[in-house]
């Protein structure tokens, strides 16, 4: 049995920050992704902290490098609402998790996003600073 010649079906390797997936695509991965993150920190400390938001912010590099060029305003709005989402997710979950057990839902989403703010700030700035630099390289 011999090799099959892989040479007429290789691809020029291309640079890391050249994303071709669909802005819908890196949607799902990356909530499933901060889903997951938030969920194993929760699972081993009981809470949301630095893990969960070293992994927001790559999550956000990553989903910025990986859409494609015609999908950015996607992933250019997406860091907020991702944040948002999570929280509000944890809050209906248990508000303990981000915010005081007596607190309600609305304020354990403004206390969870007040507690990750500066992962918010990161993540969403790598993230357009990203798109910005890819939209120039394009030109």
């Amino acid at each position: 049995m011999g090799h099959p010649d892989l040479s007429a079906e290789r691809r020029p390797i291309r640079p890391l920050w050249e994303g071709e997936a669909r802005g819908s695509e890196v949607v799902a991965l990356a909530v499933a992704l901060t889903l997951t993150a938030a969920a194993a920190e929760i699972a081993f400390s009981a809470g949301l902290g630095v893990f969960f938001d070293v992994c927001f912010i790559a999550i956000c590099l990553t989903a910025a490098m990986h859409v494609r060029p015609g999908d950015f305003f996607t992933v250019g709005v997406l860091p907020p609402l991702l944040m948002c989402a999570t929280m509000v997710l944890v809050a209906f979950n248990g508000t303990r998790i981000i915010a005081h057990r007596h607190d309600s839902v609305v304020q354990a989403v403004i206390t969870g996003l007040a507690h990750h703010s500066l992962a918010l700030f990161i993540g969403y700035a790598v993230c357009l600073v990203t798109l910005v630099l890819r939209q120039r390289a394009l030109r």
